[in-house]
């Protein structure tokens, strides 16, 4: 179930900057503001005392620095790849980076490699680059080859860092105010973010939209990170079935919401992620 919500919950997100755009809301006020919101979330589900003393004292506090640095940047770094390399590659620079953590879980915690699961994955990876590639665009990653790369880096690294963070750091009842921490120094970057760019006049549609996107936001890291804590998947397993769940769920919401269209490779590469999931489920 955690693992359905966090899915469930970065689709919304997919869904939200779709809606930014069809109704010209400023993103970057968007985004500082869900950061925000995101954090207020965190804070109030966290049971137990706070401090600012003990929250800079935790174990995990650095990461969460570190966490909250990537979030922000790399999605500047998204946005920077979409434009000058098309969408398609950035989906595919971010979305093939699930690479990373799960060759980490592999590597680092001995987790299984059956043959079913390798096809699993592999499979998953295909259905990803073929899911992401519209008919219109062209894929050139030799083009600003930098942008591709830090962003396909960058994305692996957050996935394998909260894996790892979470699994080492934070205790049973730390996960919201990990979560918590991670926004708020995505928060506060992202506020001066938009004080540097002098953007303050801030919209009501801006205010309603970070808020929605707040929600989801902090729901898609709190329910994977609730999961990353079950002992009922290993980690590759789980951002394999993630990945490809986000990016099939996102597909088809854009096919029946946005009346996007829907190439062969794209129907091809749906049929693929569902079977690459039940494979390294079932594995």
């Amino acid at each position: 179930m955690y693992l359905l919500f966090s899915i469930l919950c970065s689709t919304l997100i997919f869904v939200i900057f779709k809606s930014l755009s069809k109704y010209n809301i400023n993103t970057l006020q968007v985004i500082a503001i869900n950061y925000f919101v995101a954090c207020f979330i965190g804070l109030t589900a966290f049971q137990g005392n706070i401090t600012v003393e003990n929250t800079l004292q935790s174990d995990w506090f650095l990461g969460a620095v570190f966490l909250g640095f990537l979030f922000i940047s790399i999605f500047f770094v998204m946005a920077m790849t979409a434009q000058k390399n098309g969408v398609s590659v950035a989906s595919v620079a971010s979305k093939m980076s699930v690479v990373i953590p799960i060759v980490f879980g592999i590597y680092v915690y001995n987790e299984g490699t059956g043959l079913q699961k390798i096809i699993g994955i592999t499979l998953a990876l295909i259905a990803v680059y073929l899911t992401s590639v519209k008919s219109a665009s062209e894929i050139n990653f030799k083009k600003n080859l930098l942008l591709p790369v830090i962003l396909f880096l960058g994305s692996g690294t957050i996935d394998t860092s909260i894996k790892y963070i979470e699994t080492t750091y934070v205790p049973d009842n730390g996960i919201p105010l990990f979560s918590a921490s991670i926004f708020g120094i995505a928060a506060i970057l992202g506020l001066l973010t938009l004080t540097i760019k002098k953007e303050f006049k801030i919209t009501t549609k801006a205010i309603i939209g970070g808020f929605l996107l707040g929600i989801v936001n902090y729901g898609s890291i709190y329910f994977l990170l609730k999961a990353l804590d079950h002992e009922l998947f290993e980690s590759s397993t789980l951002f394999t079935v993630n990945h490809v769940g986000i990016v099939m769920l996102s597909t088809l919401v854009g096919l029946f919401i946005f009346k996007e269209h829907l190439t062969k490779k794209n129907w091809i590469g749906i049929v693929l992620a569902i079977i690459a999931i039940i494979l390294v489920t079932l594995a």
